[in-house]
């Protein structure tokens, strides 16, 4: 019988899976047949104890940090927040010039590794960080949002939700 540290472990797991919007069969032609849906399916429910050398890289293979796979290393309640409305997509942002948008990255960086949200390709954040991202940029939030969208990495809807929180402020 799985112990409860397996099953959580195993929770992890299949969380991060799921949120790259991998199937377990996913998993196994992803990686090349290296990670077979058998034993990665084990392991997510407890039945199969993961060493630590399996473990170091089944995180890699997922992108993420081992630390977020172990059980109590991950806040809970960023998994209940609700959903923001201001989507960056990651995957063009990692298209960008390091120097123009090196703040940008390395703040939705600090976010994936807070939430331990690792999909690699979208990225909620709220009105707070557009907030810090303007002072960060010494610009308005509305300039820019602006910006984010011309540069392809934010909602074009993003506009319209910046300038009712601006609005709601005072700002």
């Amino acid at each position: 019988m799985p112990s409860e540290y397996a099953k959580t472990l195993g929770g992890k797991l299949r969380a991060i899976r799921q949120q790259q919007g991998l199937s377990l069969h996913g998993v196994e032609e992803k990686s090349k047949g290296r990670w077979k849906a058998v034993v990665v399916g084990s392991y997510e429910r407890g039945d199969r104890a993961v060493t630590v050398q399996k473990l170091a890289e089944l995180a890699d293979f997922y992108g993420v940090p081992v630390g977020e796979l172990l059980p109590g290393s991950a806040k809970a309640a960023a998994a209940a927040a609700a959903p923001p409305k201001l989507i960056l997509d990651l995957e063009a942002l990692h298209h960008l010039d390091a120097g123009e948008a090196g703040p940008l990255t390395r703040y939705a960086a600090t976010i994936q590794a807070q939430r331990g949200d690792y999909n690699g390709k979208v990225l909620s954040i709220r009105q707070d960080d557009m907030r810090t991202l303007a002072v960060i940029y010494d610009e308005s939030p509305t300039t820019l949002t602006e910006r984010f969208i011309s540069w392809g990495v934010l909602n074009p809807e993003a506009k319209g939700d910046v300038e009712e929180s601006a609005e709601a402020a005072g700002a």
